[in-house]
């Protein structure tokens, strides 16, 4: 999180039993809030593996009792997403009911079981037949510059005024840290770069988040070319692979087509929360076991 530091007042905090670390909450902090920390897609409360439920309480109790003492009035917590996890970790679920917090919002994230997969729309396979037809190639490649310079900011752009999370120096950067994880893939037709997508590989999930395509990604296919690659070769042996949100303003609608696109290459829904907690309810934690 290093290249978000100039965005954000880091306020993460790790949590120890005698001395050895149970539990990392990445967090920035506005004013008299605590959040999740921002520059993150997913991250929330990680707990070691050991932990189990009894600790999973003091961890939380203690946490709300720290930021009590800081004068920090509200936790806003992103819950994990549960593909994520290595171990079942709904213990925080059950402690949002406990702590009666309130639900601020919810995303939807569009995910392939690549497990149990199911059949590809003619829509997305006629997509794919046309990258064919039109000679597309799929190339991964180390440098970020073409893809972000060529299709990404432009589109950002040109649809939403926007521009990536990302600058081109923080991907790099990212690559840098973690070469095996941050994987960008080209779409090329001849030597012209049509499309491409940068992936966040995890142990069991490929995570496709920057999608983006030229002017003639429908008529070319690149984009459906591109992600039938992804999906039955490159990440074939994984067990999940995640287009991420077609959320907009924040969680309350959907993006239909982009909805409509994903759940054509077998993508079903799963849900991330986010919580508003107040600091001061820590003692509602005593009183959990009988």
């Amino acid at each position: 999180m290093e290249y978000h530091s100039e965005r954000f007042e880091d306020f993460s905090l790790l949590v120890y039993k005698r001395d050895k670390i149970v539990a990392v909450l990445p967090a920035n902090k506005k004013e008299d809030t605590v959040y999740s920390h921002q520059g993150l897609t997913y991250g929330g409360l990680v707990l070691a593996k050991e932990v189990k439920f009894e600790i999973v309480v003091q961890v939380f109790n203690n946490l709300l009792k720290y930021l009590e003492a800081n004068a920090v009035k509200s936790l806003i917590l992103k819950q994990i997403p549960s593909i994520y996890t290595i171990l079942p970790n709904d213990e925080i679920w059950y402690l949002m009911f406990i702590l009666k917090t309130e639900l601020i919002r919810r995303d939807t994230l569009s995910v392939i079981n690549l497990y149990e997969k199911l059949k590809i729309s003619n829509n997305r396979l006629e997509g794919f037949k046309r990258g064919k037809k039109n000679g597309l190639i799929v190339k991964e490649e180390d440098s970020f510059e073409l893809f972000w310079n060529a299709i990404l900011i432009k589109n950002l752009k040109k649809k939403h005024n926007a521009s990536p999370v990302h600058t081109l120096e923080e991907i790099t950067w990212l690559k840098s840290r973690f070469p095996n994880n941050v994987r960008q893939f080209n779409v090329y037709r001849g030597d012209k770069i049509v499309a491409g997508t940068t992936v966040f590989e995890s142990k069991y999930v490929a995570h496709s988040q920057y999608i983006s395509g030229d002017e003639n990604k429908n008529s070319l296919g690149s984009l459906d070319f591109l992600h039938f690659y992804l999906i039955n070769d490159v990440f074939k042996e994984k067990k999940y692979f995640d287009f991420g949100t077609s959320n907009e303003n924040n969680g309350s609608q959907i993006n239909k087509g982009l909805q409509f696109w994903k759940e054509g290459f077998g993508a079903r829904t799963i849900i991330q929360d986010f919580y508003k907690i107040e600091t001061k309810s820590y003692a509602i934690l005593n009183d959990i076991f009988l």
